[in-house]
Order: structure tokens, then C-alpha cells, then sequence
């Protein structure tokens, strides 16, 4: 019996699976956000809670013992921790936009393409490099009492099994970590002002740290093994691993990732490259700031429940009546493809004859066109397998084929925790039949015509961001 754990931004979850990869029990434990003026935080203690709550109701479920429990979780923010592994303050989320005025500056004078040409990560608000700079400047106390900056994995790693404070080259990707060596660039260090902060930068541990459980949540003894974070994960939950083939989540976070062993540092810079297990090989991400967020947000502002989605998008035809919507939802902007700290989203055609089924179409257009944005962005020429929260609408599903113009391999099921068990068991020499473990579900295949309409739909969506940017930079 195999554990993953999954420490997401609004929900932690846990799942066992047995040998084959077949899921045996799952848990979830919702966990808060404060959200106040662009200010994005969590309570540690609480996300820690709710991991040894899952683990407790998984592990009460299943009868055979726990071999290895594989740690997974959301990247970027800040998570800093004092020398027993204790919370100095709230963390500070990879939604936080506090640090905008200082990406707005960094983008002016250069900052933020330097850092790009020598890491492959184009900083955003919410990334570690700015909200430590954002501290320095403004909370400087806390940064006095933190023994290490961590990210969510490794503060959930560091409980749970007492070890040395400790990231993985995924996590410590952005922004600070040389591609090439799997070490911190300390001129980037330098160019964000942070040099004389460079203790805090905890130690990255390659390959992966693993250690035994002291016995919250799970059998003291077993093994915990700490990596990669959410996104390489579940692109080995997923399957999506050859150079070429990517990985599509909608999830809270809309994250576009391809495959790849080509580096590339002299494009656009924009999203970032994920270090992996494999040296030489990397994941090109382009992780939008708003996913599934921007529908619940319309969700809630039009009264439609999620069950009702699949009839409404069945009840408007493709174009919304003319109903078209930005999905740039995040207090911090946009992160990929590009970096805008200051755009927001627009909805644009809406008339008294608008319907709510108008407004959840084109909403889910919006983000259809947005992944397609990444997607291109990111390299993708192989195979796509789409996973996260999203996949529970088939008809968004087929929309998101439609829009897409290609097949999705649609993989159900907990992805990131079974991609941190697969990591897990790579780290410590389990044998896995990982074709097994990452078989989709099934394969939504796009519709010609609806697919040519949304090619040149798509076009005009490119021209209204493009004018919208200006707007955002004016």
C-alpha cells in the first residue's frame, strides 16, 4: 500500500493505492485562504492539520500497512519557519499580489529578463524572489526570526518527519536555481537585493529528501518522501514525460506543462522551466494564474450550482451569442504566458439578452483560449493529457477538445498524489508499472467544425488581450 499526499492551495488531500495503482481510499480536508487587498495568506498550522487529518482517515481505511507515502503541494509563496519547523507567520501565497509595484519595476528596468536569461523562471508577484524582497522591505522582523524559507511541501515535510529543513529542485526553480547546475544562482540572489538574505534559502536536496514518519497521521517508521511540487508531479501522475507531450490542469491554478530537453532562455520571458528528477530533462511551464477559480467566481456571482454546468454549456451554442470573457481574474494578474501584473479580467458583449448559460460558456471559452495560449507557448508537438478538477464536466471537456482542436487523454483521480507516490517509489527503488498507474481514463476527441470556429475565434481573443494589456499598462 502506496500514500500520496496532496497539499493544495484550497484543499489537502490524500489517497492510498495499492500495487497496480488502483485507488483504495481518499480523504480531503478543505483549508482557508485570506484574501484582503491583494494580500494572499494561510494559517501553516492549519494546512498541517488537515495533512495529519487526511492521513489519519486514509491510513483508518485501508487494512495493510503503509510501504511509502510520496508528498506533494502547491508551489511558489513564501513559508517561513523558525528552527524547529514552526510558523514565524502566516504564509504567503503564490496568489499574493502585495509584491506587484516591485515586478512592475523589476519589469521596467530589466530585472525580471535577466533572471529569466540565466534561470528560465520569469518572476511574478506571488514567487518567492518578490515577496522575500516585498519582506525585507517591509516586514523585516519576520524575516529577522525565520531560521529558512520554505515552500508548502517542505514545511509539511519537515513536521511530519523532523528532518533537516530541505526543498527539491522543482520547488526551488523559481527563481533562484541554475538549470543547469541544480544549485542557487547567487547573482540572481544579488540582482534581486537579497544577498544578504541568502541563509534563508533552504538547502535542495537532489534527488529528493526522504525520511521516516514520526508518527502524526502516519505509522511511525514508515517512509515520507518529499517531491516533487504539484505540477511535475501530477505530470508523472498524468504520464506526461516524453519530450513533446504535455499536461493540461484545470485546477484553481490553470497550469499548461510540456516535456522537454531543449533549454531554451533567449524567448519571451514568461512562465519558467521545472527542474526534474532527470538531469537534462525539464518541464516548460506555463502555469496561468486563475483556472477553475475564474468559473467558481461566475458560479457564485450568477447563482448556478456546479451540477448545472454540463446542461448549461449544452444550452448556448459556441460563441456565447457573441458573450466573450478575459479570464484574468487574480488580484496579481497574469503570470504566463506572459507577465502582467496589473491586468484583469473583462466581460465584454453581455445585453439584457444574456443568459446565465451565455456567461458560463464564454467563460469556460476564455479559459479554453487561455490554455491554448499556454500550451502553444510551452512547446507542445506531442500527445496532451488533461487532469484536475475541470474534468469532472464532460461537457467541458469536449469544449476544451473543441477549442483546443486536439485529443485530450483525460486522467481522473487523485494525479498529483498519484504522481508523488510514483516519484516516491523512483526515489526509493519500487518497482511500478507506471504505463499502469498513468492509463487514461478516456479520450475526448474534437469536433472539425466546431474546432475551425474556435481557431479563428481564438485569433480575436489574442487581439482583444493584446489591446487589453495596453490598457493594463496605461
Amino acid at each position: 500500500m502506496y500514500v500520496g499526499i496532496d497539499v493544495g492551495t484550497s484543499m489537502v488531500k490524500a489517497a492510498a493505492f495499492d500495487g497496480t495503482g488502483r485507488e483504495r481510499a481518499v480523504a480531503s480536508r478543505p483549508v482557508g485562504l485570506s484574501l484582503r487587498d491583494g494580500v494572499v495568506e494561510q494559517d501553516m498550522d492549519e494546512v498541517y492539520g488537515a495533512v495529519v487529518a487526511v492521513l489519519d482517515e486514509v491510513t483508518a481505511q485501508v487494512a495493510e500497512p503503509v510501504e511509502l507515502a510520496g508528498l506533494t503541494g502547491q508551489g511558489d509563496g513564501v513559508w517561513l519557519v523558525d528552527g524547529q519547523g514552526r510558523p514565524v507567520r502566516q504564509a504567503a501565497s503564490w496568489m499574493d499580489g502585495r509584491a506587484h509595484e516591485l515586478v512592475d519595476r523589476w519589469l521596467a528596468d530589466g530585472t525580471v529578463e535577466a533572471v529569466f536569461r540565466r534561470t528560465g523562471g520569469a518572476m511574478f508577484p506571488g514567487s518567492p524572489g518578490p515577496l522575500l524582497a516585498w519582506l525585507d522591505a517591509h516586514e523585516p522582523e519576520a524575516l529577522d526570526a525565520a531560521a529558512v524559507a520554505l515552500y508548502c511541501k517542505d514545511m509539511v515535510f519537515r513536521r511530519l518527519t523532523g528532518a533537516a529543513a530541505t526543498t527539491d529542485v522543482s520547488d526551488a526553480s523559481m527563481p533562484f536555481l541554475d538549470p543547469l547546475t541544480r544549485g542557487y544562482d547567487d547573482k540572481v540572489v544579488e540582482l534581486l537585493g537579497l544577498t544578504h538574505r541568502r541563509g534563508l534559502l533552504a538547502p535542495v536536496s537532489d534527488p529528493v529528501a526522504t525520511a521516516p514518519a514520526l508518527g502524526e497521521g502516519l505509522p511511525a517508521g514508515t517512509r515520507v518522501v518529499n517531491g516533487p511540487y504539484d505540477l511535475p508531479a501530477c505530470a508523472l501522475g498524468a504520464g506526461a514525460t516524453a519530450p513533446g507531450d504535455g499536461l493540461l490542469i484545470v485546477g484553481t491554478c490553470l497550469a499548461a506543462l510540456v516535456a522537454t530537453t531543449e533549454l531554451d532562455l533567449a524567448g519571451e520571458p514568461a512562465g519558467l522551466y521545472i527542474g526534474t528528477d532527470r538531469p537534462g530533462h525539464w518541464l516548460r511551464a506555463m502555469p496561468a494564474m486563475v483556472g477553475t477559480a475564474a468559473l467558481d467566481w461566475v458560479l457564485t456571482t450568477t447563482g448556478v450550482r456546479h451540477d448545472e454546468v454540463d446542461g448549461l454549456l449544452a444550452a448556448t451554442p459556441p460563441g456565447a451569442h457573441g458573450v466573450r470573457v478575459l479570464p484574468y481574474f487574480a488580484p496579481s494578474g497574469e503570470r504566463a504566458p506572459f507577465v502582467e501584473p496589473r491586468l484583469r479580467a473583462e466581460l465584454t458583449g453581455v445585453s439584457l439578452e444574456s443568459t446565465p448559460a451565455d456567461l458560463i460558456r464564454a467563460t469556460c471559452e476564455g479559459i479554453g483560449f487561455a490554455a491554448r495560449h499556454c500550451l502553444a507557448a510551452a512547446g507542445l508537438t506531442g500527445t496532451l493529457a488533461v487532469c484536475g478538477g475541470g474534468t469532472r464536466s464532460p461537457a467541458w471537456m469536449r469544449l476544451l477538445a473543441d477549442v483546443l482542436g486536439r485529443p485530450l487523454r483525460v486522467v481522473e483521480g487523485e494525479v498529483g498524489a498519484r504522481g508523488a507516490v510514483i516519484a516516491a517509489a523512483g526515489r526509493c527503488g519500487v518497482p511500478l508499472d507506471t504505463a499502469a498507474w498513468t492509463r487514461p481514463t478516456a479520450v475526448v476527441e474534437p469536433d472539425a467544425d466546431r474546432a475551425a470556429y474556435y481557431a479563428r475565434a481564438y485569433e480575436e481573443h489574442l487581439e482583444r488581450l493584446e489591446r487589453a494589456r495596453q490598457r493594463a499598462r496605461a
